[in-house]
């Protein structure tokens, strides 16, 4: 099965049922049979994020779903933080955060292309070292 990167607003959008994201990345997953890896920088975003606005019982049954595997946590390697200051810099006009960094850096680490994402603006931007550019999914 073809891995895919997993972005904040992905996680948040499956949370939240009145997000605009949230039928298209349903949907996506529901067809595809990725497995799903979820960069763990993007964990305390995504946990804030429904906790804040989708609420309490929302953000448990996210991480009960990390219990279960239904994604694989992807921790930092030492390589990947040298690359997120330097993607920190290289982007500095677009602003793309630490977060968007680590994930890109996690993503050339491992050689994947797919990245689901609901932020086009940023990742549409950056050029990875390891392939054209991402594919953006869903």
């Amino acid at each position: 099965m073809p891995w895919a990167i997993v972005d904040t607003g992905i996680l948040y959008a499956m949370a939240d049922e009145d997000d605009r994201w949230h039928a298209p990345v349903r949907e996506y997953l529901e067809e595809q049979a990725d497995d799903l890896i979820v960069p763990v920088t993007v964990l305390p975003e995504a946990c804030y994020l429904i906790n804040t606005y989708v609420g309490q019982a929302a953000e448990r049954r996210f991480v009960l779903s990390l219990v279960q595997g239904e994604m694989r946590i992807e921790g930092l390697a030492d390589s990947d933080l040298p690359r997120t200051s330097n993607l920190l810099e290289r982007y500095s006009d677009a602003n793309i955060g630490f977060v968007d960094a680590s994930v890109v850096a996690v993503a050339e680490r491992l050689k994947i292309r797919r990245l689901l994402t609901t932020d086009r603006r940023h990742f549409a931007a950056i050029r990875p070292r390891h392939c054209p550019r991402f594919e953006l999914l869903p």
